[in-house]
């Protein structure tokens, strides 16, 4: 599957094919890397990549993420939660059986392990996604979901639970600068959310699914 226009999130708020032809040609880029936490008291990854070089952080409050955002206006903000619904659903608490978006179809073709949507704890981390979404997206920021898992898995680097080093030393081998040995799980997933952000801007990147019905932005397969 290869990239697709962008505007199927928002046509006014989300670059079309225009604007990204002119925007592939620049190299630094500026992407917001965010993953999430399901509610507020615990840990939110946040990596913001200036070109290839990285300052991350801890975040907790929605108010301090939106204030992060808001302060370094990055080029994107790629968020590492679901930011949409599976099809016919009006909210994550309606009882269906509607419980996998075309993207999370796409995953499962590819054998790529996630967390369904509906699933428990998923539920509470996909209300404040798209919350966040919503409010970013008002503010003419431009949001896509992104799978730091699955896209260590293409990259071929370890997922932080196997090696936090190793997977501190993968994205150092893809580019990232400035990854400090004290990195948290959570701000290394964010750093690696942030590179797919980049890629997609660069046009170097897949998309699952599609925007209308929902999204995630991932590596392109080697």
């Amino acid at each position: 599957m290869t990239l697709e226009n962008p505007g199927g999130i928002n046509p006014v708020r989300f670059h079309p094919y225009s604007r990204l032809r002119q925007e592939v040609k620049r190299k630094n880029f500026s992407v917001a890397g965010i993953d999430l936490a399901g509610v507020p008291h615990r840990e939110t990854g946040w990596c913001l990549l200036e070109g290839l070089k990285a300052k991350t952080a801890l975040l907790y409050s929605d108010e301090e993420i939106l204030d992060h955002v808001r302060r370094e206006r990055p080029d994107i903000v790629a968020i590492d939660a679901p930011l949409t619904l599976p099809p016919g659903r009006k909210s994550i608490d309606e009882r269906t059986d509607s419980h996998y978006r075309p993207c999370d179809r796409e995953l499962r073709r590819r054998k790529i392990p996630f967390f369904p949507i509906t699933l428990g704890p998923m539920r509470v981390l996909t209300k404040r996604g798209i919350m966040l979404r919503e409010i970013l997206e008002d503010e003419g920021f431009r949001v896509v979901e992104i799978y730091p898992g699955g896209a260590q898995d293409i990259w071929h680097i370890p997922r932080a639970k196997r090696s936090l080093s190793g997977l501190r030393d993968g994205l150092r081998k893809l580019g990232i600068l400035n990854l400090k040995k004290t990195c948290s799980d959570h701000e290394l997933d964010a750093a690696s959310g942030a590179l797919v952000g980049l890629q997609f801007l660069q046009g170097k990147a897949e998309v699952y699914g599609d925007f209308k019905s929902g999204a995630i932005i991932m590596p392109s397969q080697p």
